[in-house]
């Protein structure tokens, strides 16, 4: 082979690794298996070796390190990389939102949400889409030039795509996975070698090694969140530039979203805290940003910080306990849940001996075995979670866990959602299924069934007295048999009976948020029973009228349609209906615009004392109104209880009308 031979093998081959890279680090759609791009990248290496003047400082061979350097320089920021100020209390969030609104002098903003890694500050600068120079964060005005460890930086691309900028600084955190950290633990132990305490002294110390061959074994990552200097590239907003970034092969900080308003942060930040065991890195907060550019722009800076930005932080509780076994648990809608026993140890004032590892994807993602030492978090004091492996703790002993190809109760095969990663029983009737699905039942969020205890569901089930949902309504025949269970006198028995004849007059859209209808909560039951008014009109609807109904939409109207035609839906319908419980709504009358609310839209704040916050949006309902989550100038009225927060400062600046739960029930009978 000579130069120009090698050469045609080299420029496609280096394409290929630069476009499976974004595949891998960006998209997070590997097309690919590991070992074969190792192949790839072994084969593009010894092209460059055996024609040494074909090589590139560009070149995806780069990423496994060049020569040494002999120190570092320090080198100014062109914009100055200055700190976040924290808030620990959703209370500073709130007066974040309330500072920055005066200072723009306007009713709402919109906001991007996103993790805050716990890594270390990178500033990358590429130049006509190549890599110029990477920079530490440094004091902020002036970092260490760490060019040459940077180039082995998993997501730092050493050459952009797409339409770049002449000019571009992407500002993001370097980090090392838990996963990885967890086996570079086991090889410093193996070697005899001082283990790292934690992935971000280790990430800090890979990318201040003066041989970059030792910098790309700890497999540092990057992922991109901010913006620095650049030349004729004019985003105008956060999220804008995120999509961007992406676009020229520059992995960003997963899960980002645009919130609408600062009642939308808490509610997206509460939800963003209960997926961080989906992330294979460690994380510290939140962080807000003012999603337009030329209000950040506006807004500024003061001498330490940005204003238009602010970090939600939360303490984080860690302690190191055993794996003691691993089972399955099948929910409702027959998930198969694996959750870790873990030997009890105190975190957080409380004593945690078990943690959910959510799916089978996660379990291998940590790599557990039964007998692992492992780090649980709890962040924030929510629910713990398995952080990773302490795998430089195995000594032989650890036992594989085979995630069950059936159900462990009912032993029907098992099947995973189609492009999902949860793992299902099939089986309607499965015992586990039929237990959660009473307990759901019997909750406040659906029937309400007094006396439905846990313990009791369970005693109920085992002993064959209830064999299906509609088995609850001919308990009253079984008094006997109740009374011989645990801790079930007369007085118990009693109440049990008169809950469940009781939950015969509850409301049509309680009995479908109870028959645990896949994707049909609360909200979408009180648009179909608003809608059809009836069991039976329901069960008459096509998938195409269900899907047509506002707010329901194909998904849930396939769900529906599916769960009122199969065999198990129509025998469970009708058992119910021969128990006598048939709840219809009234037909909605035809002068409906004149006396209902019809067309009105409510927004309710506050704490409730007359009635729950289901029953009032149900009530809206009924009588032709809309309830909405969010007031704006369209909003009709604010139904405003106890400690109603920004919501009623809002409605009074917009001149919406206030109203007690008094007032709503006067509305109610002169409508």
């Amino acid at each position: 082979m000579n130069v120009e031979q090698a050469r045609k093998e080299i420029e496609p081959l280096r394409e290929q690794i630069n476009t499976h890279n974004k595949l891998y680090y960006t998209n997070a759609t590997p097309i690919i298996s590991d070992l074969e791009y190792d192949r790839l990248l072994k084969n593009l290496i010894d092209l460059e070796e055996q024609f040494p003047q074909l090589q590139s400082a560009d070149s995806p061979s780069q990423k496994v390190g060049g020569e040494p350097i002999q120190g570092f320089r320090t080198v100014q920021h062109r914009t100055p990389m200055l700190s976040i100020d924290n808030v620990y209390e959703q209370q500073g969030i709130r007066h974040f939102d309330g500072r920055v609104r005066k200072l723009l002098a306007v009713d709402t903003l919109d906001y991007t949400l996103e993790y805050k890694i716990d890594g270390v500050a990178l500033a990358a600068i590429y130049k006509q889409g190549k890599l110029n120079l990477a920079l530490t964060r440094g004091d902020g005005r002036e970092g260490d030039d760490i060019t040459h460890n940077a180039r082995t930086v998993r997501g730092v691309p050493l050459v952009l795509q797409g339409d770049y900028p002449p000019v571009l600084e992407v500002r993001g955190e370097a980090y090392i996975a838990n996963s990885d950290f967890a086996i570079l633990q086991a090889e410093q132990k193996r070697q005899g070698e001082n283990v790292f305490a934690n992935p971000r002294n280790s990430t800090a110390g890979a990318l201040k090694l003066l041989d970059p061959k030792l910098c790309a074994q700890r497999k540092v990552r990057f992922v991109a969140h901010g913006i620095g200097y650049v030349e004729n590239f004019e985003p105008q907003t956060h999220f804008e530039y995120i999509q961007r970034l992406k676009q020229f092969g520059i992995p960003t900080t997963p899960g980002i979203r645009v919130c609408h308003g600062i009642d939308d942060v808490l509610h997206q930040t509460e939800l963003m805290m209960e997926q961080l065991h989906e992330l294979d890195l460690e994380i510290d907060g939140l962080v807000i940003k003012v999603n337009d550019l030329s209000f950040q722009k506006k807004l500024g800076v003061t001498s330490k910080s940005p204003r238009w930005i602010i970090a939600y932080k939360w303490e984080r509780y860690e302690a190191i306990t055993q794996t003691q076994s691993i089972q399955i648990q099948v929910g409702k809608t027959g998930t198969l849940t694996p959750v870790a026993n873990l030997a009890p140890v105190q975190i957080a004032g409380t004593t945690v001996s078990r943690s959910s590892l959510h799916n089978k994807d996660e379990m291998q993602r940590l790599g557990i075995k039964i007998g692992d030492w492992v780090v649980v978090e709890k962040a924030g004091k929510i629910i713990p979670h398995v952080l990773r492996v302490v795998m430089e703790k195995r000594n032989g002993t650890e036992q594989d866990f085979h995630f069950p190809e059936r159900c462990p109760v009912c032993h029907t095969p098992a099947e995973r959602d189609e492009g999902g990663v949860y793992i299902r029983c099939p089986n309607l009737e499965c015992p586990a299924r039929l237990k959660e699905t009473i307990r759901f039942f019997a909750s406040r969020s659906a029937m309400d069934i007094e006396g439905l205890g846990t313990k009791l569901v369970e005693q109920l089930v085992d002993s064959g007295l209830i064999k299906n949902l509609a088995d609850l309504y001919t308990l009253s025949e079984k008094k006997e048999a109740l009374l011989a269970m645990e801790r079930m006198g007369e007085k118990s028995v009693s109440n049990l009976l008169q809950g469940i004849e009781d939950s015969k007059t509850k409301p049509l859209w309680r009995l479908l948020t109870g028959l645990n209808i896949r994707h049909v909560g609360a909200s979408n039951a009180q648009t179909l029973a608003n809608k059809f008014r009836s069991l039976d009109e329901l069960q008459k609807q096509s998938e195409q009228s269900l899907a047509e109904v506002d707010e329901i939409g194909p998904v849930i109207a396939e769900s529906v349609h599916h769960f009122m035609n199969s065999p198990y839906g129509k025998n469970m319908l009708q058992s119910l209906k021969e128990s006598g419980l048939n709840p219809e709504l009234p037909p909605a009358s035809p002068d409906q615009d004149k006396n209902s609310l019809a067309g009105k839209i409510f927004v309710i704040t506050g704490t409730l004392n007359r009635f729950t916050r289901l029953e009032i949006q149900e009530l809206i309902r009924q009588e032709g109104g809309k309830a909405s989550s969010s007031i704006s100038k369209n909003t009709n009225y604010l139904i405003a209880g106890e400690n109603a927060g920004s919501k009623l400062q809002k409605a009074k600046k917009l001149g919406v009308p206030v109203l007690s739960e008094e007032d709503f029930q006067r509305l109610l009978t002169e409508t």
